[in-house]
């Protein structure tokens, strides 16, 4: 990044806020409250979450409170050092990452999740998928993953950006969303779902049309960038113009330290099931995005009701005869037709 683009924001939380000085910018929104040290259930959440963006000695510490917070709970500062073949220091800074004060808080953490896993809790299915899986065995993996998905998606995400980027969806006088490959079909789903509650919401997956269309906005609009990487150039370069024109930047993210953050004032971070040959990042991500989606469009429904009621049930009075496809008389569905036994 340029220094010129260093010098007109300045990072928090996150994201990026504009510095002071630059009159080009509006009023960043309320900065959200200090997010409190995560409840032992975040803790995993929040293990998958940030492990992608941690040094490999920050994961090993991560990995290990992660898959044995009983063990680890028990193991000093030092102790725990050595166990993962690492220093104090790299223990101490995982610590703050994760959300604690320190490590003493975190061991607490590590205590009560510990305890939680001895009350009972349903053992943990394996998600690795096999070439040659049965199909009964591949329903209940990935099931098991994406509920899990769903819930460390919603343990991680800041309720007050969240709340913050509602507001700024509902007052905006025009919402852009940027995305390509999977992504852009979360933005897509974003859009028609703006749409019909009597927003004006367009997604851009085409790289040319996103940088243009992001060059007409104005502060009081809204840029919304959509890539799990966080580090997508055709995804960053539309939300950096829209950055640099006034607008607010939202971006959803499963890389909350990503290069895109650098030009969002509010980071929606995402969650991921681990990777494989049979279920790649963009398949996985999928289905914690479309949740913050969905968290969205119910906030500003929420916000806008009296304006987003009627729009709603405009487009299903305009769209249900759509829904109502004529049988042609005489015509008998396949389906509905007996099974012919084919005798030998």
């Amino acid at each position: 990044m340029s220094e010129k683009a260093k010098e007109t924001f300045t990072p928090v939380g996150g994201g990026a806020t504009p510095a002071a000085s630059d009159p080009a910018r509006p009023p960043a929104p309320p900065a959200p409250p200090r997010s409190p040290a995560p409840a032992p259930a975040e803790l995993r959440a929040r293990v998958r979450a940030l492990a992608p963006s941690m040094t490999r000695s920050m994961q090993a510490v991560a990995e290990a409170v992660a898959h044995d917070p009983a063990g680890c709970s028990r193991l000093t500062v030092s102790a725990l050092a050595e166990h993962t073949g690492t220093s104090e220091a790299t223990v101490v800074r995982t610590a703050r990452l994760l959300g604690y004060p320190g490590y003493r808080d975190l061991r607490l953490a590590l205590a009560a999740l510990a305890a939680q896993q001895e009350s009972g809790a349903a053992p943990a299915v394996t998600v690795d998928i096999a070439v040659d899986d049965p199909i009964e065995d591949v329903v209940a993996k990935l099931a098991h993953e994406e509920a899990q998905t769903l819930a460390d998606t919603a343990a991680g995400l800041d309720l007050g950006r969240l709340a913050a980027a509602v507001t700024a969806l509902a007052t905006a006088g025009r919402i852009d969303i940027y995305g390509v490959g999977a992504s852009a079909l979360v933005g897509q789903d974003l859009a028609q779902k703006l749409l019909r509650i009597g927003l004006v919401a367009h997604a851009h997956s085409d790289p040319h049309l996103a940088v243009t269309t992001a060059v007409q906005l104005r502060p009081g609009d809204v840029a919304v960038a959509v890539t799990h990487s966080g580090s997508t150039v055709d995804v960053i370069e539309p939300l950096r113009t829209a950055f640099e024109r006034g607008a607010t930047t939202i971006a959803l993210t499963g890389r909350p330290g990503a290069p895109v953050s650098h030009y969002a004032d509010l980071v929606l971070a995402t969650s991921a099931a681990r990777e494989s040959r049979l279920r790649p990042a963009a398949m996985s991500s999928r289905t914690s995005q479309l949740l913050v989606v969905d968290c969205l469009f119910v906030g500003v429904a929420q916000r806008t009701y009296e304006t987003a009621a009627p729009a709603l049930a405009a487009s299903y009075e305009a769209l249900a005869p759509r829904h109502q496809y004529p049988v042609p008389p005489g015509r008998r569905s396949r389906r509905t037709e007996p099974r012919q036994e084919h005798r030998p």
